[in-house]
């Protein structure tokens, strides 16, 4: 299997025109913009949020099986002036919820909530974006990190900002670093079946 090539900005341009031309993941993200933003922009009605919920969890498939009680915690939360200062602990915050005397760990999701609410703040954990993180970690030493140090989401936001300056990447928002490592990670290191 080939690896990775060097992240730079043709590379990850490269990737942005590709990421257009998936219509389904195109809609997905404008869709899920449009509720975020506009429909549901806060967090202070449970039926907003389980809305919210409801749809990131069937795009992303991110198997929260209780929607209405993650929905309820988001709500009990009174995430709202966190999100708007990108409180990086917030998400993590959002992650631990307990279900049937059982407290899971929601990762994925919560970060994909704050970023859908604040893409310039948050960035999205997503299992290929950690795979490439981590292949550029052990090849060029970018960031110390260990790769379960990735689950805090502290250090996985540090992880992307030294990714993006040892690469001088740093005219690419947030959003754009996130779509190039999740599409190079899909394509480099798939998931095996």
């Amino acid at each position: 299997m080939t690896q990775p090539e060097q992240p730079n900005n043709k590379i990850v341009n490269s990737y942005l025109s590709q990421w257009t031309t998936l219509e389904n993941y195109a809609l997905q993200e404008k869709s899920l913009n449009l509720l975020f933003n506009n429909l549901c922009s806060d967090n202070k009605s449970i039926e907003d949020i389980l809305l919210k919920v409801s749809i990131l969890n069937d795009f992303y498939s991110t198997n929260i099986f209780d929607t209405y009680t993650v929905a309820k915690h988001i709500f009990d939360c009174n995430i709202d002036q966190e999100l708007l200062v990108g409180n990086i602990d917030l998400v993590n915050k959002i992650a631990l919820v307990k279900i049937k005397d059982k407290t899971r760990n929601f990762y994925f999701f919560a970060s994909k909530y704050c970023a859908h609410h604040q893409p310039t703040q948050y960035a999205i954990y997503d299992s290929y974006v950690e795979k490439m993180l981590w292949h550029f970690k052990k090849l060029d030493k970018f960031y110390d990190f260990k790769r379960d140090d990735l689950s805090n989401y502290q250090v996985f936001m540090d992880a992307i900002k030294y990714f993006s300056e040892f690469y001088n990447l740093q005219k690419f928002t947030l959003k754009e670093i996130d779509i190039y490592l999740w599409l190079a990670g899909k394509k480099y290191f798939p998931n095996k079946y």
